[in-house]
């Protein structure tokens, strides 16, 4: 085992070398060898509780045995790992699970396109193919959104950071109210209704209306299954292409398959990515109904499209836990779970603390980034591993592993109590 003395010469040699770009090797601090499910190991043997699951792209744990096991007996066969877009074994056995487990199941009908393999490339086919197809150029996207740091998904998000850091003028998208963004008593989506429909308002007709069911990056702030039926309504009364980002929110995030399935849509476009591969490989698609698949070949297209190794445990994890509805029953008891424990966290530390969420993604909103950051601090210092999230960072995002053990769910809650006790009694207060 390495000492922390040699972890912290290697951690300087990786700062001399990495480009300042850097983000979570500077908000957790260490070198990290080993994980397995819900933990992670330290060069020097420090074991740390992942709530952060590679930003929801390890929705199964990290290096998840059953799904290993189906990528270990691909890459044996050697079969095709990199095909671009032609057809290949793995491939197809891919498209038939995800039609009849996921599709069929919930009565839905696509085509599946497989775009570059991250969350940002699939957004990006996503507005080109409903600017194709409605002959349209304006987006509307909504207030705290996040869809990608490529220069078309960064014009459809609205966090400043972000928006400054693109260097270039951004245009294309009109930015919305999301639901309870202008408080409990106004109808957002009313108001977008009225915007689209008068011819004076100022605002261009869309192409797409771009929406996340749950904002993660924006702070956890949750939309009602009422306010999203509206705005697929407004989606289909202005001839609008009503897209769903369900990049980190889908793979049974918020309890089923789709984060959308509660309110009974039913999509133009579905972008997934992040957990699709079900074991942090990059992989990418939209879902689109047939009569909207109006590309010509090769019209989006990339090297890395259709990743046949993600395809293969992406497969392998439908087949494991989507078979029934044993594992998202079991999802929606866990996130019952934590949603208890932090309300009582909340109620006990008052200071108007609060919590929010879905299923297993809850956001425990700190009121200020002083008492966010430094919870998450001692957090990591104590072995747990927690983002933090919101338009000024003030929110501490939850997104275990769906798989987590509820030993180790109940040790990871604990830590956060008690760094945030700890926070409270050196001196951070929020002053309502």
């Amino acid at each position: 085992m390495r000492r922390a003395t040699d972890e912290g010469r290697d951690t300087r040699a990786l700062e001399a070398l990495e480009s300042n770009v850097r983000i979570y090797s500077r908000v957790f601090p260490a070198i990290f060898s080993r994980a397995r499910g819900s933990i992670m190991l330290t060069e020097c043997g420090r074991k740390i509780i992942d709530f952060f699951s590679g930003a929801g792209a390890l929705n199964y744990g990290h290096n998840n045995h059953e799904i290993k096991a189906a990528i270990v007996e691909y890459l044996d066969s050697d079969a095709v790992v990199h095909g671009l877009d032609m057809a290949t074994t793995a491939k197809l056995e891919f498209l038939k699970a995800f039609d009849s487990i996921i599709l069929q199941e919930r009565d839905l009908q696509y085509r599946l396109q497989f775009t570059g393999p991250t969350g940002a490339n699939a957004i990006e086919a996503a507005l080109k193919l409903s600017r194709k197809v409605t002959g349209r150029k304006n987006v509307i996207s909504f207030t705290r959104g996040y869809h990608g740091m490529s220069l078309g998904a960064i014009a459809a998000s609205a966090n400043h950071f972000y928006r400054v850091g693109s260097g270039v003028s951004l245009s294309g998208a009109t930015f919305m109210p999301y639901d309870g963004y202008l408080g409990p008593d106004v109808d957002t989506a009313e108001y977008l209704r009225n915007m689209l429909l008068d011819k004076s308002s100022g605002v261009d007709c869309p192409a797409a209306i771009l929406v996340e069911t749950v904002q993660g990056e924006g702070g956890i702030n949750v939309a009602s299954k009422e306010w999203l039926r509206s705005i697929q309504a407004v989606a289909k009364d202005t001839g609008a292409l009503f897209i769903v980002d369900d990049i980190q929110m889908g793979c049974g995030r918020t309890g089923e398959f789709f984060s959308f399935e509660f309110a009974g849509l039913s999509p133009d476009i579905v972008v997934m990515s992040k957990s699709l591969s079900g074991y942090g490989l990059p992989l990418s698609m939209l879902l689109v109904k047939e009569e909207l698949d109006a590309w010509q070949p090769g019209e989006h297209t990339g090297t890395f499209r259709s990743n046949n190794l993600a395809l293969v445990s992406a497969t392998a994890a439908i087949n494991i836990y989507w078979r029934d509805q044993t594992f998202s029953q079991g999802v929606h008891r866990t996130g019952e779970l934590m949603r208890s424990r932090l309300e009582i966290i909340a109620s006990e530390h008052g200071n108007g603390f609060s919590v929010r969420g879905r299923g297993m993604a809850l956001g425990f909103d700190c009121q200020t980034a002083e008492i966010a950051e430094a919870t998450t601090r001692k957090a990591f210092e104590k072995g747990l591993m927690i983002e933090r999230c919101g338009p000024d960072d003030q929110v501490v995002k939850f997104l275990p592993a769906l798989t987590i053990d509820h030993e180790i769910l109940d040790q990871g809650l604990k830590i956060f109590d008690e760094s945030l006790a700890e926070t409270r009694k050196s001196g951070w207060r929020y002053n309502a």
